[in-house]
């Protein structure tokens, strides 16, 4: 099975962008999107033997996620059952007959942090979701997490080290989040990589400089480790200040 995940940052734009060529090309069994930035009647993708869903914010430009399967899932459902986070659009979870499949879209704590205490009581309360999907049938998470969990995941640690997206208790969170029960798919096959990003600034020659974060992630259930067969970080394809990550996995 091949999953793939993309932070779109307006899936209007990412459209004139080469979206649909990509999402053609890259033949995923399940692609989510993340930050579509739009409501419902704003776009039609026309997606062939794809099921569609849409999860968008009630403020309007803002935030937003879907996903788009080949296969019917057995139910859907939007948002994480907490009313200050449901109504930003940022998570949408697909129950399939052997595991659920959850695309999130993680707030950002903003540059001044003013949103750090809302980031954190997300972690925890999506931590808490995620374990009871997983103590029914294991869990496939992926989105846009806003966070490097390691100086490995940034081009320049040192000197964000109290950034929105690196501060100490973001990455705590991811911490807990894995020993939770999770392994993030990429690492776990790629242990040692470095220069890999999944985000560039718009600022000037930053992407072409390879000065990027991984921000987005494929993580699974541990039990779901032995089944990872691949983990790709398509860094190459534009569209979006995100590139699009890719899951292979063996679920027979």
């Amino acid at each position: 099975m091949k999953l793939v995940s993309w932070n779109v940052n307006g899936i209007r734009a990412c459209v004139s962008k080469g979206f649909i060529d990509y999402f053609l090309a890259s033949d995923a069994d399940i692609f989510c999107i993340q930050e579509t930035k739009c409501q419902e009647g704003q776009i039609n993708l026309e997606l062939e033997n794809y099921f569609q869903y849409w999860n968008s914010a009630v403020k309007k430009g803002y935030s937003g996620t879907a996903v788009f399967s080949k296969k019917e899932p057995l139910s859907v459902k939007y948002g994480i059952g907490i009313a200050d986070y449901d109504s930003e659009g940022r998570t949408i979870t697909l129950e399939y007959d052997d595991f659920y499949l959850v695309n999130i879209y993680t707030p950002n704590s903003q540059r001044d942090l003013a949103r750090l205490d809302y980031r954190l009581t997300w972690e925890d309360c999506l931590k808490e979701y995620l374990l009871e999907l997983d103590s029914t049938k294991p869990v496939i998470l992926c989105g846009d997490m806003n966070v490097a969990h390691q100086e490995i995941d940034l081009k320049n640690p040192k000197s964000n080290i109290k950034n929105s997206g690196f501060t100490p208790e973001e990455r705590t969170k991811m911490s807990e989040l894995l020993k939770a029960g999770f392994i993030d798919t990429y690492r776990y096959l790629n242990p040692d990589v470095v220069d890999v990003y999944t985000w560039w600034s718009y600022m000037n020659k930053v992407r072409e400089r390879n000065i990027g974060w991984r921000i987005d992630y494929f993580l699974v259930s541990e039990r779901l480790q032995g089944q990872v067969v691949d983990a790709q970080v398509h860094s190459d394809i534009l569209g979006s200040d995100h590139c699009p990550v890719v899951l292979e996995i063996d679920l027979k």
